[in-house]
């Protein structure tokens, strides 16, 4: 016998032997072999974004189409272009207004408590909905017959860093109050006008709660208030001369004119002049007096 068939028995006898030890004695002790169950892979489920339709009706007249003004998240700009589909709803909508001077469209903003607010306006919702707006009044729909409201919406689900039409729309009629609360809002206003305070030589700023607030109430009665206007007029300090004063003062009133101009009030509704330091509030002889003099205060005409 060779040394190879010698190994090649050896082998053979070393699978038998192990086989037959396997059978007498695993089997024989009823021992099984388990598989490892297989798990199966957990994928995430990603929630369906929100859609909001373009919709309103009042009687008999109705429209209604899944798609709507959209918005980048933390924006109040509407993204353009439209589609056909709104475009013919806005001019559904101002035939229906204007055969019906007593009805009025109430727009709602969406917001989420997780956005950034850089507008002038108390919530992004409201800012939304002002953007819809002015949007509808440049297409010709009179601005005393939109009112504009915002509401927090947690549960909006965003497609790509937009949410989808976060606007609601409803057709109701004029309150009968509407004037009594207008002279009301005048008031609030007149008794307590919006004032800007600036930095030494600066013009700019940034808006706290109550003062977004009165922005909201300022376009407010100016979009229903037929030939409202409203002054901003910048004020100074009086360190340095009056001639450059008055031109600092003219800045932050253009500044003034520009923010809510930008934030839907029409500029032919505002006049921006300055007064730079001929009118403090308070004594120039401190510091404190000084920042309290250097302000942009916004009034109403009428």
């Amino acid at each position: 016998m060779t040394k190879t068939t010698t190994n090649l028995l050896l082998i053979l006898i070393t699978i038998l032997a192990g086989t037959y030890f396997y059978i007498t004695c695993c089997s024989s002790c009823g021992a099984t072999v388990k598989e490892e169950p297989v798990k199966e892979a957990v994928v995430p489920v990603t929630p369906e974004a929100t859609s909001y339709p373009f919709a309103f009706s009042d009687g008999e007249y109705a429209y209604n189409e899944n798609d709507n003004y959209n918005f980048n998240v933390s924006s109040s700009s509407i993204l353009m272009p439209l589609s056909q589909k709104v475009t013919d709803g806005i001019t559904s909508l101002k035939v229906f207004l204007a055969e019906n001077a007593g009805k009025a469209i109430n727009i709602t903003g969406y917001y989420k408590n997780d956005e950034t607010n850089d507008s002038a306006f108390p919530n992004l919702g409201l800012a939304r909905a002002n953007a819809v707006k002015n949007h509808l009044v440049e297409n010709g729909i009179s601005s005393t017959q939109i009112n504009t409201f915002g509401k927090l919406m947690g549960e909006m689900v965003v497609k790509d860093n937009v949410y989808l039409g976060p606007v609601e729309y409803n057709l109701a009629g004029e309150a009968a109050d509407a004037k009594d609360e207008l002279k009301a809002l005048y008031d609030k206003i007149t008794a307590n006008p919006l004032v800007l305070y600036f930095e030494t030589n600066q013009a700019s700023i940034n808006l706290s709660a109550e003062q977004r607030q009165k922005v909201a109430d300022i376009s407010r009665y100016l979009d229903k208030v037929e030939g409202a206007t409203c002054s901003v007029i910048g004020h100074t300090d009086n360190v340095g001369r009056r001639g450059p004063n008055i031109r600092l003062g003219q800045g932050r009133a253009d500044f003034g004119k520009a923010y809510l101009v930008k934030n839907g009030i029409a500029a032919a509704k505002i006049a921006a002049t300055s007064k730079g330091p001929d009118v403090p509030t308070e004594s120039n002889a401190t510091e404190a007096g000084r920042s309290k003099n250097r302000r942009t205060v916004v009034t109403l005409n009428k």
